[in-house]
């Protein structure tokens, strides 16, 4: 039996009612994968077709030099425990992560791996289905359309540059799952597992690869309410999912920054100018602690009293500038140490 040590390789692929696909997913996972310091952990995530049982015929029937595991989950909990569950039971150096239905290439896969694994600086490889250079078959414009939105709000909350948070083919080493802690449980995985990676300072190299969409009568499990989700799942990773300092922070700059806001305009101006300065608040709150947070709000102060009118608003943006600059080179330089300032 192999030592931990030894298993160089963990596939984790979550599976519920696709026992139209894994039999072949299994033959491509042995064309590329066949060695024996790799690991595969099917999660049967409470299927209710023949999945479990095909799998279980595959392992007993089929020559294979790769260790095959089963997990099976009694009741439907989701892609997210699926995964939890199958990195809990993995031992790899890496761990990649894989759907079973086939609308990704485990040829693309193994390119990845071969990637990680010959350069030791590259810890985390997103697979990312709107890079060029590979086959695509793409004909369901929602789905397209959240995706890009979603990797779009995604890079702006967390200063990224990532095209497709949500490709479904991702490898990581190690020394990320010892970092992080996932804890949603259905498709919003793929956005808690990316903000994790990002707010321990990892960086996501990315890959082009293939993708092969398959529509709801093949079996599509996501829907537009998972895309709806996927919204709320974005706003709690970055403005909730956070140390209480940073919440403090948040919080903080969030509320002066409403106040600040509603000393311009009228009636309804009035009040998209709270909300505008509010999300500056909550921006600001991520980026600055306390005091650096309280310089930017003195800076604004200042330029309130100068000017009036159209004139107001351009002294205020001006020393709320002056502020930024001031509250980063003193972050930078001399309070970074301190957690609350």
């Amino acid at each position: 039996m192999l030592q931990e040590n030894s298993i160089k390789l963990s596939i984790i692929i979550p599976v519920f009612n696709e026992d139209k696909f894994v039999k072949k997913l299994f033959f491509q996972l042995k064309n590329y994968f066949n060695e024996n310091n790799i690991e595969i952990i099917f999660v049967d995530d409470g299927s209710t077709d023949s999945s479990l049982k095909i799998l279980k015929d595959l392992k007993q029937k089929i020559q294979h030099k790769f260790i095959f595991e089963i997990v099976k989950i009694d009741i439907n909990s989701g892609k997210g425990k699926a995964i939890q569950t199958g990195i809990k039971k993995s031992r790899g150096k890496y761990i990649l992560l894989q759907d079973a239905d086939l609308e990704l290439d485990s040829k693309d896969a193994k390119e990845m791996y071969d990637i990680i694994s010959k350069n030791k600086e590259i810890k985390c490889i997103f697979g990312s289905r709107y890079l060029s250079g590979k086959l695509k078959k793409n004909n369901y414009f929602f789905n397209n359309l959240v995706g890009k939105i979603n990797s779009f709000i995604f890079n702006i909350f967390f200063s990224q540059s990532i095209s497709d948070v949500h490709c479904g083919l991702k490898i990581l080493d190690r020394s990320i799952i010892k970092k992080i802690k996932l804890s949603v449980n259905d498709f919003g995985i793929e956005i808690d597992l990316a903000s994790q990676i990002v707010k321990n300072n990892f960086y996501i190299y990315e890959f082009g690869v293939s993708y092969y969409f398959r529509s709801k009568a093949e079996g599509k499990k996501i829907t537009w309410v998972d895309g709806l989700k996927s919204f709320y799942y974005l706003i709690k990773v970055r403005f909730f999912d956070n140390s209480i300092s940073t919440n403090l922070s948040i919080l903080y700059s969030s509320i002066y920054m409403a106040y600040v806001g509603s000393y311009f305009g009228m009636g309804l101006g009035k009040t998209l100018f709270i909300i505008i300065f509010y999300i500056i608040g909550l921006v600001i709150g991520l980026k600055f602690k306390v005091i650096p947070s309280s310089i930017i709000f003195f800076s604004i102060f200042i330029g309130s009293l100068f000017g009036q009118g159209q004139g107001k608003v351009l002294w205020v943006l001006f020393f709320f500038m002056v502020g930024i600059y001031i509250a980063n080179y003193l972050s930078k330089n001399y309070l970074i140490k301190n957690k609350y300032f």
